[in-house]
């Protein structure tokens, strides 16, 4: 066949279908089991090869999506690869082109995933395979670096890049497609990107429009429909005229490459291949990206106060109680608020302790004593859609501010009952709402992130803080500084990081505390010194010693923070009054 590059120029090139769904389809199985079948069963992986040809593709895919080393062992890599990529050809019989298929590699462990990355392609390299379609991927991690790895090998490779993408043109990993597609346009080594999966094609014409014209060719591979599933089995039930459609229809906006994912049979191909053949109309260009956005200006007093040169900002976290009884917990906000406190912290389900929700929490606080709050959003309790939908409300209520931490998992003996979500981590989440500030949004948040100054290896949290930065981070609340170890770690950060630091104060009110603070609450450490301070303390002297000590530590590290950060211990609020009245007494805010 003639060089792909050279058949793009003059043709479209229809791929084909989801291959692992068509074969649990035919087979009344499971599609986990699609891979293995190219040895156990390669009659039947021929058979849907030759299907899809039959429909009219002009490419097919390897049965190789799940094949790597953290999937299987090394041995059945190397068979199943050898083995897929003879099915294919000889299905293709020179007449189609043959593309390696590479989904994405899980991280389970401390595994370099670039390495596996490079096994699985160097295994196609020495097959003699040329073309290579890296499908459903939520970042491009690895992905430019793997690309360039198979061109050095293999000079004339082909690489497509395929990523997975909801309808609001985030992917799983909270990356824009747009973004993608436009890294990908740059990057000599790739030859064509795109989209497939999780979405259908209609949605596909609409994201085409937002991610803009772009000069490497465009590949779309949809989903047949949005699936139902029953028992364990996912079906989709879309009409393949449609879908053939709205194929054309991306062809007129410029797209050269196309295919389906998952639920897409022959029936779906042949459509296509039937669409793509008439006469397409004069080419409608893409808009050049997204449209301008005019984001409303709405007052945000605590970040003002941040930005302040000649001021500290105040926030004080006050955790929400464990049942619907809200009384203690607006009176201690109350008491809060006429300390002049800038903003009310509020933690979202502490140590995985179903409490009150802290969003609805902080909205009630904004709407009815008009204080500023500051909601925690953990990445445990909610999958992409909840955590889109929440982020939406609380705009709409107009919360302006958002804490995004990982949150703690949920405790051993609950998680047969109780299951962890984890979609994001808090570096992926933190991308995510700033890529919703910038397409969906109409007043931006501005989002802050956790850094943990006690941790035995700092510069670790450092590194990470500063991948919060680049995601968007633009401020961050530390753990509590309770060691003279924490306050060097607080100056290190002040002179690394960009975004604003507002350091962590909480008051030890018994020597009790401190022991259960150092040992069953992770991030904290309480210096020995300070624990034996309150040797022999009854609850007055206590009190007494964390007005004392808070103060002492917020004057360590005055000159490295633009605010303080106040943890309440066990709801008193009125502590928490005659700390900010000692810091105040000192001039420390």
């Amino acid at each position: 066949m003639k060089d792909i590059r050279d058949y793009l120029k003059g043709h479209g090139l229809l791929f084909d279908g989801g291959m692992g769904t068509f074969y649990a389809e035919r087979n009344n199985t499971s599609a986990d089991a699609c891979e293995w079948a190219s040895i156990t069963n390669p009659g039947e992986i021929e058979a849907i090869h030759r299907a899809y040809l039959k429909a009219g593709c002009k490419a097919i895919k390897t049965n190789t999506y799940a094949v790597n080393r953290l999937r299987m062992a090394e041995g059945d890599c190397r068979a199943l690869i050898r083995a897929a990529c003879d099915i294919a050809e000889r299905a293709a019989n020179g007449d189609a082109y043959v593309f390696a298929s590479v989904g994405p590699i899980e991280l389970q462990d401390d595994r370099d995933l670039l390495t596996e990355y490079c096994f699985v392609a160097d295994l196609f390299l020495e097959r003699g395979m040329k073309h290579f379609l890296f499908e459903t991927h939520s970042s491009d991690q690895y992905l430019h670096e793997i690309a360039a790895h198979i061109k050095s090998r293999q000079p004339t490779a082909f690489v497509i890049l395929s990523f997975n993408t909801q309808p609001d043109g985030f992917t799983a990993d909270g990356h824009l497609i747009r973004d993608l597609c436009k890294a990908a346009e740059k990057d000599p080594n790739i030859d064509a990107v795109g989209m497939n999966c999780l979405t259908t094609a209609r949605h596909m014409v609409q994201l085409l429009r937002k991610i803009g014209p772009i000069r490497i060719p465009l590949s779309v591979m949809p989903n047949a429909s949005y699936p139902t599933v029953r028992g364990r089995r996912s079906y989709y039930n879309g009409d393949p005229v449609y879908f053939g459609a709205q194929m054309a229809e991306m062809r007129d906006l410029g797209v050269k490459i196309f295919g389906g994912c998952c639920g897409t049979t022959p029936a779906y191909i042949a459509a296509t291949a039937t669409a793509l053949r008439a006469p397409a109309p004069v080419r409608i260009d893409l808009p050049a990206g997204r449209e301008e956005r005019v984001p409303q200006t709405r007052p945000n007093l605590f970040w003002d106060v941040l930005c302040d040169p000649n001021r500290k900002a105040v926030a004080v976290e006050l955790d929400p109680p464990e049942d619907a009884d809200l009384d203690k917990f607006m009176n201690g906000a109350r008491e809060l608020q006429s300390k002049d406190v800038d903003i009310i912290t509020i933690a979202d389900c502490p140590v995985a302790r179903v409490r009150v929700d802290s969003s609805l929490m902080a909205c009630k606080l904004h709407r009815e004593l008009g204080v500023n709050a500051l909601p925690h959003m953990t990445c445990r309790d909610r999958n992409l859609n909840a955590t889109q939908a929440l982020l939406l409300g609380l705009c709409a209520e107009g919360i302006g501010n958002v804490l995004v931490v990982t949150g703690d998992p949920i405790p051993t003996a609950s998680r047969d009952e109780v299951k962890s979500v984890y979609n994001f981590n808090s570096r992926r989440l933190i991308r995510y709402i700033s890529g919703l500030n910038e397409t969906v949004l109409p007043a931006p948040f501005h989002i802050f992130a956790a850094l943990n100054v006690n941790a035995r290896n700092f510069p670790i949290q450092l590194d990470m803080a500063k991948m919060k930065e680049a995601n968007g981070a633009e401020g961050f609340l530390t753990q509590p500084v309770l060691s003279q170890q924490a306050v060097e770690n607080l100056k290190l950060a002040r002179s690394e990081l960009k975004g604003k630091l507002l350091g962590g104060i909480m008051p030890v009110v018994s020597r009790r505390n401190a022991l259960f603070m150092n040992s069953e609450i992770a991030g904290i450490q309480v210096a020995e010194e300070i624990i034996g301070r309150y040797e022999g303390a009854d609850r007055t002297r206590g009190e007494e010693l964390a007005v004392e000590i808070s103060t002492e530590f917020a004057r360590d590290i005055a000159s490295d923070v633009d605010g303080y950060y106040l943890v309440t211990p066990f709801g008193r609020t009125a502590l928490i009054g005659r700390i900010l009245d000692s810091f105040r007494y000192n001039g420390l805010i």
